[in-house]
């Protein structure tokens, strides 16, 4: 990856200098995969099933760490279907299955790291109800099980079986102009190594409304509370992770994650002028992320972060406003023929404010205010786009976490369609980062040494038939 300056961040650079800076080029950024996939459905008047095979392998440097590189390998199968009115108050049953058979090696230089292997499955089946009374919805059970191995002396994670199984209902009931909305969900999780096992029992509940004043209005609020179980890296890590470039701690004893969810928002969904406007308040009873234990970097100067729960309160809110200049099917008069035009003026913005309840302080790696503006256009068969993103400053970091600067990032877009019998192809050109900013995500444990691309193009075309 070419970026527009140094590797390292300024407020790196200042609280740790060194004598060579890399600069114009993200050190260990390269990257090689190729993939494939092949499936096929049979279709009838109810229903249908389909099988598909896919692959992919890699071959990237890791930007944590300049002599490791990651040799990655995934296999899957996927299984797909539907079945409509298969039975007496039955509208319809969706199922699928899929099994994924996925290992990566890490290397040091040329000599063989740590060998990471998972296999498992995941398995969904969903039956949607006629009414009931009043009352129309949807049940359904999921199963996953993973096996996860890591073989070499520096795996940070034991071999872990982990099985989970979730039960969940859905139920919707109009009364005009109202909408109510009722959701449970049950999961039981497992996740044991050889020296130690968890067992968790979660619950979700949630219910909201919709109220609809007129048919271009609506306001809906919801309120939600959840429980999650830890995964088993957030309870069992121990050792140096090569892709945050941190040791990483779990705690056996984590409980779940309770959360209590407010949201309300606002829609305008027809006219010159449409959009949302939206507000959120999360309360979570421990809550768990990676936080720095504040000892002393190791020899190789890694830093030791440990998964803790916290009290912490989440809220924020977004916008987005679309002005439509010329709405679709909007003529132009060229040489006596008649062309559909579309011209859209689109604003967005979007904060998130994170905080530990107990201290005060912020949970670490929390997006900034965001704001974005886009025109799109579209004449026929050929369509424009042009975006610009502000990122503002992150100044509202946790302990031993440096501030990340603002950014804007500029993209251009271009594409055409074209339709030659039954197949329907695009053909798109994109600019991206045009203005070659040093931008760094704040939510990246790596923002400080790896920033994101500069300036690029993109080029390519789609054909579906």
């Amino acid at each position: 990856l070419e970026i527009p300056g140094f590797a390292r961040s300024k407020q790196l650079r200042d609280s740790d200098p060194q004598l060579d800076e890399a600069f114009g080029t993200l050190p260990n950024s390269f990257s090689e995969s190729n993939g494939a996939s092949i499936g096929g459905s049979s279709i009838w008047e109810k229903g249908f099933i389909g099988i598909s095979y896919s692959g992919i392998d890699s071959l990237y440097g890791t930007v944590a760490e300049e002599d490791v590189t990651i040799d990655l390998r995934q296999r899957r199968w996927d299984l797909r279907g539907a079945v409509r009115e298969p039975a007496g108050g039955i509208r319809e049953v969706n199922f699928k299955f899929g099994y994924t058979d996925y290992e990566h090696t890490e290397f040091e230089g040329k000599e063989v790291g740590t060998h990471f292997l998972t296999d498992g499955f995941n398995a969904r089946i969903e039956l949607k109800h006629e009414k009931i009374y009043e009352f129309e919805g949807a049940v359904g059970l999921e199963i996953q099980r993973a096996d996860f191995e890591a073989l070499g002396a520096e795996a940070f994670v034991p071999a872990v079986e982990n099985q989970a199984s979730s039960l969940f209902i859905f139920e919707e009931i109009a009364f005009n102009p109202f909408i109510l909305q009722l959701g449970g969900r049950y999961d039981y999780q497992s996740s044991n190594t050889d020296a130690i096992g968890r067992d968790f029992n979660a619950f979700s509940v949630s219910t909201g409304a919709v109220y609809n004043p007129t048919e271009d209005y609506a306001i809906a609020l919801s309120l939600g509370y959840s429980q999650r179980p830890p995964n088993y890296v957030e309870l069992f890590a121990d050792g140096a992770h090569a892709a945050t470039n941190t040791i990483e701690i779990g705690d056996p004893s984590l409980g779940t994650e309770d959360s209590l969810a407010l949201d309300l928002s606002f829609r305008k969904k027809t006219g010159r002028v449409t959009g949302s406007i939206s507000g959120f308040y999360y309360r979570f009873n421990d809550f768990v992320s990676l936080q720095n234990s504040g000892l002393p970097a190791d020899a190789e100067g890694l830093l030791t972060f440990n998964y803790e729960a916290v009290g912490a309160d989440f809220y924020g809110g977004e916008i987005e406003t679309t002005f439509h200049f010329l709405e679709p099917k909007s003529t132009l008069t060229n040489d006596d023929k008649t062309l559909d035009q579309q011209l859209d003026l689109i604003l967005r913005a979007d904060y998130v404010h994170a905080e530990n309840r107990s201290s005060g302080e912020p949970i670490p790696r929390i997006p900034p205010f965001r704001a974005t503006i886009g025109i799109d256009y579209q004449l026929e068969k050929f369509g424009a786009n042009l975006e610009a993103q502000w990122s503002a400053n992150q100044d509202r970091v946790a302990a031993d976490e440096l501030p990340t600067d603002g950014y804007v990032l500029v993209s251009l877009g271009f594409d055409y369609r074209l339709s030659v019998g039954e197949v329907n192809t695009t053909f798109f050109l994109k600019g991206t980062n045009l203005l070659d900013q040093d931008a760094r995500q704040s939510t990246s444990f790596l923002k400080d040494v790896a920033p994101i691309a500069g300036r690029g193009l993109i080029a390519g075309f789609c054909s579906e038939f």
